[in-house]
């Protein structure tokens, strides 16, 4: 008789895929987890965890997710929210998909940043494996926290918002009508790495200029009261702030607009830029950090410290149908090239690496 030998368990820590909101990492949490398990997982079985406990979240990575991980027999575990168990009983892989809370502070409370840059460091310089979304992460952990590159792995994402019926790069149609009359659109939220109130300055001086474009400025995620400073900002020009909105609303604002801004200082990847793409939808974003390695030759880009260059880079798209036309084709064959399933075979080579 031959004695059967069970594969062995990679266990991955995807609480944040369990939000009602989900942002950036929940979505790729959802989607990593669903990719893998569609048929990535050959030679390795899943054990997903979907819920930390009660207590703080602190307590549940570094104590219980190291006993649930012994009591599972684990062979390895994946840490999708850079939050890996420092001391933990088999070989750990982190996620780390930028280091915001490093390069700007500012953009989180007291606790949670201390958090980040006393756990993350931690977590890097412990993992067997880093998988970082771009070059330019990579790049950033390496030199921020002396981490040798050899153990760091570039897995890009892929574009994770779903897509109306009939919608996307066959021929950007389909679903819900979007809103009517010509538009910019902006996704995203407070954060000062966002740098929207950059690119309302660039909105007002496109409205009142000798070519002054009739579109409104759509910004995404953010609400009204939030948002007092930029309405203070556009002046009388039409600024619609729209609240988190939820899936198939996204989609319909990002299909009907005439141009996807995305003007942030500083990105680990920048999941929207492919989520418009993928829409045949063109876009102008800011030419730093991970942007124009995501973006490639399919985007526009501008300096983001610079209102006067987003207003002159944007409103010559505005005014120029057949370069806007030229990006959405690039946009749609550039977002082909990232697929959720490219996604969860190299991480899942990852695995295998350690097993």
């Amino acid at each position: 008789m031959h004695e059967l030998v069970s594969p062995p368990i990679v266990a991955i820590d995807a609480r944040d895929a369990a939000a009602t909101e989900l942002r950036g990492w929940g979505r790729y949490e959802l989607e990593l987890v669903r990719a893998l398990r569609a048929g990535a997982c050959d030679g390795f079985e899943l054990y997903v965890l979907e819920r930390g406990g009660p207590g703080p979240e602190l307590l549940f990575e570094q104590v219980k997710l190291p006993w649930m991980l012994r009591r599972a027999g684990a062979a390895a575990v994946h840490a999708l929210n850079c939050f890996l168990p420092l001391v933990r009983p088999c070989p750990g892989v982190v996620t780390i998909q930028d280091l915001a809370f490093e390069a700007w502070p500012g953009d989180f409370g007291a606790l949670t940043g201390r958090k980040y840059r006393t756990l993350v460091p931690l977590a890097a310089r412990s993992a067997e494996r880093i998988i970082c979304p771009s070059d330019f992460t990579r790049d950033d952990v390496c030199a921020r926290y002396g981490v040798d590159a050899a153990k760091v792995r570039v897995i890009p994402l892929a574009p994770a918002l779903p897509l109306a019926p009939g919608g996307g790069a066959a021929d950007g149609q389909g679903g819900a009508t979007p809103p009517g009359g010509p538009y910019l659109l902006a996704v995203g939220d407070l954060r000062a790495k966002k740098n929207l109130g950059a690119l309302v300055t660039a909105f007002r001086r496109l409205r009142s200029g000798a070519t002054a474009v009739p579109h409104r400025l759509v910004l995404a995620g953010i609400d009204a009261g939030e948002g007092r400073r930029l309405r203070a900002l556009a002046g009388s020009e039409p600024l619609e702030l729209t609240g988190y909105v939820s899936d198939s609303r996204l989609d319909e604002l990002i299909r009907g607009a005439d141009l996807v801004v995305h003007p942030s200082r500083y990105e680990g990847f920048g999941l929207v830029v492919l989520e418009a793409m993928v829409r045949g939808t063109p876009v102008a974003a800011a030419h730093g950090t991970a942007l124009p390695q995501t973006g490639g030759e399919a985007a526009a880009y501008f300096d983001p410290a610079d209102a006067d260059d987003i207003t002159a880079v944007v409103g010559a798209l505005l005014c120029d149908p057949g370069s806007r036309a030229e990006l959405a084709r690039r946009g749609r064959e550039r977002a082909a090239e990232f697929t959720w399933e490219r996604t969860a075979r190299e991480t899942a080579a990852v695995y295998r690496e350690l097993l």
